[in-house]
């Protein structure tokens, strides 16, 4: 496969605290950041990510302080999404220490936002972030999916495959796909989604939601996933990092 596959734990974030629950709703409280994320670069984890779920821009000032001290602390790459909408956000974030930024909701309303900031940036510091479901309540797309917004809660009728392609085309260096079906489900990653955006993408994928036994990571790979993201396996200690690259390699594919 000549790339190895990355191993990515994501840490929601709000107001400066690791939260996280099942489908964005009963967060519980998963600890201190800095040492989550010191714990886990230690482990062996290729990457991290923080999810800002803070609504409020008032609390933005905590986000960038907890980056600060990650960055300060941590060296593996550090990817910052949540409430990223303008250039300038995506500037202080990167002055503050993360090394990618994570947009989803602004690209959505103004896809051009991409462009903008691969412009001024570079490809490579951008991740777009698509929250997608399977088709519900009579909406229809040509993939079958859609790209929602609010956690989920909210679907927008854009199809999700098509987004993503899209979403490359711009100028998004890596899209991280999140199956808010599986989210916290630990039941395993949407392998028939992966597979559709995997056929239209040739930059990295981001395969995120539903990780639950390291079979779902193995599988995740086999489906043409570049990274595999997840939270609440690591933080609750179902998984270690280890035993998930163990497994991996087992399998035949390549991680660092």
């Amino acid at each position: 496969m000549g790339v190895s596959v990355r191993l990515i734990p994501c840490l929601d974030v709000d107001a400066g605290r690791v939260v996280k629950g099942v489908n964005f709703e009963n967060l519980r409280d998963a600890g201190d950041p800095v040492e989550l994320a010191s714990t886990y670069g230690a482990a062996g984890a290729d990457e991290l990510t923080f999810l800002d779920v803070t609504a409020s821009s008032g609390d933005r000032e905590t986000t960038y302080d907890v980056v600060r001290r990650t960055a300060e602390q941590v060296f593996v790459p550090l990817t910052v999404g949540g409430g990223v909408r303008t250039p300038d956000d995506v500037d202080r974030l990167l002055r503050a220490g993360a090394d990618k930024v994570g947009v989803n909701t602004a690209a959505i309303a103004r896809p051009e936002l991409i462009s903008d900031i691969a412009r001024r940036f570079g490809n490579q510091v951008l991740v777009l972030s698509v929250d997608a479901r399977r088709c519900q309540d009579g909406t229809t797309t040509e993939s079958g999916f859609e790209v929602t917004t609010h956690g989920g809660r909210r679907g927008t009728g854009i199809d999700a495959v098509e987004w993503a392609r899209r979403g490359a085309q711009l100028g998004a260096g890596e899209i991280l796909l999140n199956s808010m079906d599986a989210d916290g489900t630990t039941d395993g990653f949407d392998l028939e989604m992966l597979g559709r955006v995997r056929d239209v993408v040739s930059v990295p994928l981001i395969a995120s939601g539903g990780a639950g036994t390291v079979e779902h990571f193995v599988e995740a790979a086999k489906a043409g996933a570049d990274a595999v993201l997840a939270a609440s396996v690591f933080h609750f200690q179902t998984l270690t990092i280890g035993e998930v690259k163990d497994a991996m390699r087992a399998a035949g594919i390549e991680v660092r």
